[in-house]
């Protein structure tokens, strides 16, 4: 997390909001020889997310010896930032973005919540679609879903504190924030979802 402050003052419910709209993240925890990560869509409900791990992943054979103390990166909008957008002198560039780490215990879940997990998963995304009509996974075999389900294994993930930084360039004046973000919307900016990114940094005075 960014030490400054003003990119520190995200109330954490919004955070939260923020990681559960998002629905996707990278369990990290400490492995016998070294760090491992795994990619993975979830769903957030109060201090819970519910995902799933390939089963042959070095994450998955790690759980089955117990739970283990994890961080959840979420990560948002990301973009590079010139100086020469601020409109001021000597200023230097710099990255703004969004990240939200979520900390505490992720543990394997019983191999029959698997389905109902499945079912919440994807009925998370698929609403965000309409007017498309949603789908389940009764629209899928039954013999190939069970091969496809001995693959996977279910997992839950207990929150006990969130962290957040959204740099957002709050720390400069709103004119050369405007400046900024006007600059990322024309595109070619290096980063990913400027312009939402840019958007965020004009709502920062509440436009």
């Amino acid at each position: 997390m960014h030490p400054n402050k003003a990119f520190r003052q995200t109330p954490e419910a919004r955070a939260r909001a923020f990681a559960a709209e998002r629905g996707f993240g990278i369990f990290t925890a400490a492995g016998p020889d070294g760090p491992l990560a795994s990619h993975v869509p979830f769903v957030l409900n109060d201090n819970r997310a519910e995902a799933h791990l390939v089963r042959s992943t070095p994450l998955a054979r790690l759980l089955r010896q117990g739970p283990v103390t994890a961080l959840m990166i979420v990560s948002g909008p990301d973009g590079y930032v010139s100086p020469d957008w601020y409109g001021e002198e000597d200023r230097v560039p710099t990255w703004n973005y969004i990240a939200v780490h979520l900390r505490g215990t992720l543990g394997l879940a019983p191999e029959t919540s698997l389905r109902g997990h499945l079912e919440r998963l994807s009925q998370s995304f698929e609403t965000r679609l309409a007017p498309k009509p949603v789908w389940t996974l009764d629209k899928v075999d039954g013999q190939s879903l069970e091969k496809m389900l001995r693959a996977i294994l279910p997992v839950t993930f207990d929150i006990d504190r969130v962290e957040s930084t959204f740099k957002l360039n709050q720390n400069r004046p709103a004119p050369a924030r405007e400046g900024a973000a006007a600059a990322m919307v024309k595109g070619g900016t290096p980063g990913m979802e400027t312009a939402w990114l840019a958007g965020l940094m004009r709502a920062v005075d509440g436009g």
